[in-house]
């Protein structure tokens, strides 16, 4: 347990600041390097989180022998490339959501970290948020009765990087942008052993036609195979700021979260610097979220993840878990154009690995 962890961060954009945020409170856990391809960024990345080492690449973190675990933070179409650099090197390695850009290159970076025998986490937040935790706690504790359906929703005014509008090369709109949160916070609260059957989905681009050739609103019905179901919803069109809700239904019960709900209100007419994520206005009636990293579940799911480094023990979340998000967002997609309910077939072979 004296371990220390030193980690490299690929990336320095949005999530790369909340991965470094979320490792304030993890003794013995420091970042040892990072990456990036935008020099200049880059190098403010480092100085601001006080990084010893700056690389260019993927390839010169994933080699460098003062690295122990790689953190991808990186757009959607470098996840395969970084992933295979660590596994190459020999490192463990996290990676944020979506695992892959469709369940072919999940299942392919689910095939080289068992191939190499390396550590892999998948950062999927929404689950180790505290007040997520304490839903499941509650369902499992029998208090709401049999869960019977959960309605997740996430949505936001739109992506705050060019490369999210890009669907050819993200792989996907708003979907697959925040569907991964919607769709594996279903299957924790579900319990992982009830498996998605098939899916049913609609998706269209209603408001940013002209940005993106994605989908920036869609709806999707998850059926689990013993006929009980969940409801997700995403939007990028949704004015006012980030809206994040959880609701779990039950036969005796139900229980109501808003993952954006704050203590804290403000009328204001100067602005007063970073109030949230994705937050639509600066003045006015504003909402600040007094400590993003920890009521997003940075906090602990980075804690999580270097403790099972240390300890040597699978994470909670891995690429298995992200490898079965895109299996059912691919057939949600498939669903949008075929207008009927899709199967979920999960590979044998790539989850046996």
């Amino acid at each position: 347990m004296d371990q220390v962890v030193r980690l490299g961060i690929l990336g320095s954009g949005f999530i790369a600041d909340f991965y470094v945020e979320g490792l304030r409170h993890v003794p013995g856990a420091t970042v040892a390097a990072s990456a990036s391809s935008g020099s200049e960024r880059g190098r403010d990345f480092a100085a601001r989180h006080a990084i010893p080492r700056t690389y260019a690449g993927i390839e010169a973190l994933c080699a460098d022998p003062e690295v122990d675990l790689v953190v991808v933070a990186l757009p959607n179409h470098l996840h395969l490339e970084a992933v295979r650099a660590a596994a190459t090197n020999g490192k463990a390695v996290v990676c944020t959501k979506p695992l892959g850009r469709n369940a072919v290159e999940a299942a392919e970076m689910l095939r080289l970290v068992t191939e190499a025998g390396v550590m892999h986490g998948y950062l999927e937040n929404v689950v180790f948020g505290a007040d997520v935790m304490r839903i499941r706690s509650m369902i499992e504790s029998g208090s709401i009765g049999a869960l019977t359906t959960i309605r997740a929703r996430e949505g936001h005014s739109g992506p705050h990087a060019p490369h999210f509008w890009d669907a050819e090369t993200a792989g996907g709109g708003a979907l697959l942008d925040m569907g991964p949160h919607t769709v594996e916070t279903a299957r924790y609260l579900f319990g992982k052993e009830h498996r998605v059957r098939d899916v049913f989905a609609w998706g269209a681009t209603l408001v940013h036609g002209t940005r993106t050739s994605g989908e920036d609103n869609a709806i999707v019905i998850l059926r689990l195979e013993d006929g009980r179901t969940a409801l997700t919803e995403v939007s990028w069109s949704a004015k006012g700021g980030l809206e994040a809700r959880i609701e779990a239904y039950g036969s005796n019960g139900r229980i109501v979260h808003d993952i954006t709900t704050t203590p804290l209100r403000a009328f204001i007419e100067q602005p007063a610097g970073y109030i949230a994520e994705k937050a639509d206005a600066d003045t006015g009636w504003v909402f600040p979220i007094p400590d993003e990293a920890r009521a997003f579940g940075y906090d602990e799911q980075m804690r999580h993840m270097v403790a099972s480094f240390r300890a040597g023990t699978p994470p909670r979340e891995d690429f298995r878990d992200g490898y079965v998000v895109n299996v059912i967002l691919d057939a949600a997609y498939r669903s949008m154009q075929s207008g009927r309910w899709e199967p979920v077939v999960l590979d044998a072979e790539a989850l046996a690995a």
